[in-house]
């Protein structure tokens, strides 16, 4: 590995561990989030359902700008693949930018679910 190719690799990895943090923040407010859903459903008060919502919002909103980071990677990756690598990593680079699309998709399904299930009847979760 070469210089660059060092730097680069040390720069992913800086972006990797900011993205950690803000998993840790999507956490923290899934934890919030089904907080106020349980006091809706225990109250019916419309403020805690409100409140629900907009944090769900908020956490596929983030979550979906941190897939498409993974999707862009994962496309470079492709796009860097060259006619002498084997076939096993130009296989493997296929396979996770398939599955890197496929977890942007989910993404923009469950941000419509969020936006637009306004009675609560379907449970989101995220991996």
């Amino acid at each position: 590995m070469n210089s660059r190719e060092l730097n680069e690799r040390i720069k992913e990895l800086n972006i990797e561990d900011f993205i950690w943090v803000i998993y840790i923040g999507i956490i923290a407010l899934s934890f919030y989030s089904n907080s106020l859903e349980r006091k809706y459903f225990l109250s019916n008060n419309q403020f805690f359902k409100d409140k629900y919502r907009s944090i769900m919002i908020l956490i596929f909103s983030i979550l979906i700008i941190v897939y498409l980071y993974f999707l862009k990677d994962s496309y470079d990756s492709v796009r860097e693949l060259k006619p002498d690598d084997s076939e096993s990593k130009k296989n493997l680079v296929w396979l996770s930018f398939i599955a890197s699309l496929l977890i942007a998709i989910s993404g923009a399904i469950f941000l419509y679910i969020a936006f637009s299930d306004e009675q609560l009847d379907v449970e989101l979760a995220f991996n």
